[in-house]
């Protein structure tokens, strides 16, 4: 089955997007070649193509070349055009913008770690160039793709952190340059709004993964699925003490569309399926379970330098996504699910 295509049909047939308010419009979209973005791009020309909705989307990337490699022969729809550019520096979009989609992003733990300032940069100069696009443009709405690690490290006691929650991050610490970097962007988006105007939205996502997943991925829930695929033992680096949130691709999608035509402007919005919320070795566990048939097993190797890796501190967060569900929002795949999905579109026959 084509989980894929699957999934481009449930997102178009989505009641709690507003489809009549995207028709004839002209989405603009950052970060266009991640894995969030581009599943967005596609959604959004299925939906056109089958509905004749005649939506317009530009995609904002750094390379024409990757955009090629992402989106095939989709790059010739007339539906889509890009916008070759670094966000950072001066670039121009003409034409009538609509909607915004905000989603460009350094998200390699590493680079956090090794290049925090670029990591900064990225976040701040180019929010802060979007935010003028959509000023001069006078959009409908805006949407700034934010993460969970805005709510830093949580008060323990609580059962679910909502999005008044902001717990302690420390700022001294170079990872930080991350989720204190969106935290400003947050901050950026909110002063737009209230200064200007701007009709900005935030979605803060929870981890993100399944179909349309690249069997290159390199974060941890794909090397868990990669190693139980071979059989092999799942190896954690840390005690797998933190609680990790989850959602599945078409979810997410599905829930920025919702926020962008339906949510409440200076607002945010935890996208999470709570079901997924567990701690890293419980996910390991059911990983090893599920997925290699019993021929993995979860062991540890913890690194003596293990913080310069760039990992997150651990955390005890359990979001809760009930604001987003008073739209009209739901997820519909859980963590086993969310594998399979992402499994299916790899190629199965090499895992070397």
């Amino acid at each position: 089955m084509d989980f894929l295509i699957e999934d481009y049909e449930t997102i178009c047939e989505d009641s709690c997007v507003s489809w009549e308010a995207l028709c004839g419009s002209t989405v603009l979209v950052t970060g266009a070649t991640g894995l969030v973005g581009s599943f967005l791009i596609k959604a959004l020309c299925h939906y056109s193509r089958k509905n004749c909705g005649n939506i317009r989307i530009v995609a904002l990337v750094r390379s024409y070349d990757k955009a090629r490699s992402v989106f095939g022969a989709l790059c010739d729809e007339k539906y889509l055009s890009f916008i070759t550019a670094d966000i950072t520096k001066s670039f121009a979009v003409l034409g009538q913008i609509d909607y915004v989609i905000h989603g460009a992003s350094i998200t390699a733990s590493r680079t956090m770690v090794e290049h925090p300032v670029q990591t900064l940069e990225t976040a701040i100069e180019g929010t802060r160039a979007i935010l003028e696009i959509a000023k001069k443009k006078q959009i409908k709405s805006m949407v700034y793709i934010s993460s969970m690690e805005v709510y830093g490290i949580t008060d323990p006691q609580k059962h679910r952190i909502f999005e008044k929650d902001l717990g302690y991050i420390d700022v001294l610490n170079p990872r930080s340059s991350y989720s204190e970097g969106k935290r400003i962007c947050e901050c950026l988006c909110a002063a737009y709004c209230s200064e200007f105007g701007v009709p900005v939205k935030i979605a803060r996502l929870a981890q993100t993964f399944g179909a349309g997943v690249s069997k290159q991925e390199a974060r941890v829930f794909a090397q868990f699925a990669k190693s139980a695929l071979r059989g092999e033992d799942i190896v954690l680096h840390t005690k797998g003490e933190s609680y990790g949130n989850y959602c599945y691709t078409a979810d997410v999608v599905r829930a920025l569309l919702c926020i962008l035509t339906k949510g409440k402007n200076q607002e945010a919005y935890t996208v999470v399926n709570e079901e997924t919320t567990m701690r890293i070795r419980e996910m390991a566990q059911v990983v090893a379970e599920n997925i290699s048939g019993g021929k993995s097993k979860v062991i540890f190797d913890i690194p003596q330098n293990a913080s310069a890796l760039g990992y997150a501190p651990d955390s005890t967060m359990r979001l809760s996504s009930q604001k987003l569900r008073e739209l009209g929002w739901a997820p519909q795949h859980g963590l086993i699910e969310m594998y399979r999905r992402m499994i299916a579109g790899w190629n199965e026959s090499s895992y070397s």
